[in-house]
């Protein structure tokens, strides 16, 4: 169990299964019982997993954890989404089917994102994670709907996706800034498993690896970026965040057009959006 907290993982799985009652999961009552909620063969049963394994788990032995068998234990100790959340962060895991709405975005900020269409808008969060967008936003550097929710991360994007990279014209230079960005909010962040799931998943890339190595560390700051549009051609915005809260936390995240032509190519890539 590398990466994980172990004894805080096989507290919370026990923590939840003491709350439930057999009639929740379709179990008959079977009488008084000596302890309240579910007994370990009964989580194992429903997740498919061996007792003697579900049992090691509780008790933090050192066992390998999928995150198939973490989905099929949130589904059996019926998480809400705070709780599924929590159970793949202690488990130092990627959860392959994370919720796709987020506290932060609030019905009425994505109102806001919305009306500043044909302004390309968008919701982050300091590891880059895209929360929230616009219509415009949604096709600026690729079909972002297109995107599974758990590889919506401009990071991630920006090695992985083809058409998301070509779409940056400097695009060496964006992953450099992101990097020194990552690396400087990560210091308030440095127990928290899901920013250490997503460095290790960047770890992947030799050439993030060949970034971060360069330890540079950069504070956020307005800057003019030109993107390569797929639709409409060259862009040229200036990037603006604007926060919601303390440094380098949620915020939004604006593309305004520096020039007439940027302006005109952003109502026509506003219209396909909404043809799609």
């Amino acid at each position: 169990m590398d990466g994980t907290d172990g004894y805080a993982l096989g507290e919370f799985l026990r923590a939840r299964r003491s709350r439930l009652t057999p009639a929740e999961v379709g179990f008959p009552s079977s009488g008084v019982r000596r302890v309240a909620g579910l007994r370990r063969e009964e989580v194992a049963q429903l997740a498919a997993v061996g007792v003697t394994w579900y049992t090691w788990l509780e008790q933090a032995r050192d066992i390998q954890v999928s995150v198939q068998v973490l989905d099929a234990l949130a589904r059996t100790l019926l998480l809400d989404r705070s709780e599924r959340s929590h159970l793949f962060q202690l488990a130092d895991a990627i959860d392959p089917q994370p919720a796709t709405d987020c506290p932060v975005v609030t019905p009425a900020l994505q109102s806001m994102l919305d009306q500043l269409d044909p302004i390309p808008a968008c919701l982050q969060n300091a590891r880059y994670d895209i929360l929230a967008y616009n219509r415009t936003y949604g096709m600026l550097l690729c079909d972002l709907d297109a995107v599974p929710p758990e590889d919506r991360n401009c990071m991630i994007l920006s090695y992985t996706h083809q058409e998301w990279r070509s779409s940056i014209v400097h695009l060496e230079k964006s992953q450099r800034l992101m990097a020194a960005r990552f690396r400087g909010s990560m210091a308030d962040h440095l127990a928290d498993p899901t920013w250490k799931t997503l460095l290790k998943r960047l770890h992947t890339s030799p050439e993030f690896c060949e970034v971060w190595d360069r330890h540079e560390v950069l504070g956020a700051s307005p800057r003019r970026k030109e993107f390569r549009n797929a639709h409409v051609g060259r862009l040229t915005v200036d990037h603006t965040d604007l926060w919601l809260g303390p440094s380098r936390g949620p915020r939004m995240v604006t593309y305004a057009p520096v020039d007439e032509e940027s302006r005109q190519r952003l109502e026509r890539l506003h219209a396909i959006a909404l043809e799609k």
